[in-house]
């Protein structure tokens, strides 16, 4: 939610392909880029692909013991093609209109009075504000410390960050990523089922689909059965890291406060981008992308392209999402069917000393052959948002 994901996925895939023990065939060069990151400084790493279960480091650093590889995570934006999936569900049973504005069915909420769709907030067209402004307690210091057990009403994020800040641009004439967009889709969705997110979320997704670690857990703040600890490096050496692991993120409900693990992860893309969950069209329509900060965006799903990503010889695509917040950071991309599974977390991306190092990700290289030579990996630090 704070980072680049593009850049993000970037230096994933060059943490891989220019593995040296890749080359050398000895060890699998998910585990390679993974151990890699660690010992670059991230705490601890999990990653779940169809042919691979891997973790590296530790899930605690008070004491020691791995990471478990199926335990959950906070998959902050990735929650996102969650919430689009409702919203799309909707519109195939033409209870919401994808080209009729929000106004329609959340009238008085937006203060703007330019017309916004459904469909420019899903693809981040519409101009809405990013996120709360700083003073209102999006926190990426010391404070998190003492504004992170805060709770919000479903539609408090969105009257904060919308009075305060006019529109970014004339809707539908530019993108620009927007949490508050997607919570508005979150209301959307418990205005139209006239029933809490989380409950249908569960009628319409997780529960037909089995998905036993997947929920929104809104005011809660503890994670249940954790992959691992998430932390931050809140404050100046010598202090250490923060645990922030427990959280109330209910100010992101709509975008980017579930929780899920890998498995979970995999089988909800799987039945997705396979056409189990919306109607061809709608899937179509979903994957339709605009221009997007060097990759493309559709309705709720990231497209990006490995051959321009430096990954790969051919033209291979991959949907799916990334997702950052405090403590944790998730990837999860798979191809056209769904069926080639790569879901990825890491455990803290600001732990380590060496910028060029800590970024390093392990992004799975089953779609293609590695053609990145070996100098590849020296990148710098990747940009944040």
């Amino acid at each position: 939610m704070r980072r680049s994901f593009v850049a993000i996925a970037c230096a994933a895939l060059l943490s891989v392909t220019a593995s040296p023990a890749a080359a050398a065939g000895k060890t699998d060069p998910r585990q390679a880029a993974m151990d890699a990151a660690v010992a670059a400084g991230i705490p601890g790493m999990v990653a779940v692909a169809d042919d691979f279960r891997g973790v590296s480091g530790v899930a605690n650093i008070t004491r020691p013991g791995k990471p478990t590889v199926s335990g959950r995570w906070r998959i902050a934006s990735v929650s996102k093609v969650f919430v689009a999936t409702l919203v799309l569900q909707l519109v195939a049973e033409k209870r919401v209109g994808l080209d009729e504005p929000v106004q329609r069915y959340l009238p008085g909420l937006l203060p703007y009075p330019e017309p916004i769709t459904v469909r420019q907030v899903l693809q981040h067209t519409s101009g809405l504000p990013r996120d709360l402004l700083p003073e209102d307690s999006w926190a990426t210091g010391p404070e998190i410390d003492t504004e992170r057990f805060e709770h919000f009403d479903s539609d408090d994020e969105i009257r904060l960050s919308t009075s305060k800040q006019p529109l970014q641009f004339k809707p539908g004439t530019s993108w620009a990523y927007s949490n508050t967009g997607y919570n508005v889709l979150a209301l959307l969705v418990e205005k139209t089922t006239r029933k809490p997110l989380e409950r249908v979320l569960a009628e319409r997704i997780t529960g037909p689909l089995h998905l036993r670690d997947t929920s929104l857990p809104r005011d809660f703040p503890f994670l249940i059965g954790a992959a691992a600890r998430g932390y931050e490096q809140l404050y100046d050496a010598p202090r250490g890291l923060t645990d922030v692991t427990t959280y109330n993120y209910s100010r992101y409900y709509g975008a980017g406060g579930m929780v899920s693990s890998g498995a979970d992860l995999n089988r909800f893309f799987e039945a997705l981008l396979g056409g189990r969950l919306l109607p061809a069209d709608l899937l179509a329509q979903m994957k339709k992308t605009v221009p997007a900060d060097g990759m493309e965006y559709g309705l709720g799903l990231m497209k990006l392209n490995l051959k321009e990503l430096g990954a790969c010889a051919e033209n291979i695509v991959i949907w799916g999402h990334g997702g950052d917040l405090p403590g944790y950071n998730t990837l999860s991309f798979h191809d056209e069917s769904g069926k080639n599974i790569s879901t990825l977390a890491t455990v803290d991306l600001t732990a380590s000393p060496d910028a060029a190092l800590k970024r390093q990700l392990p992004m799975v290289n089953e779609f293609c052959s590695p053609v990145i030579p070996a100098k590849a990996a020296a990148q710098g630090p990747v940009p944040s948002l």
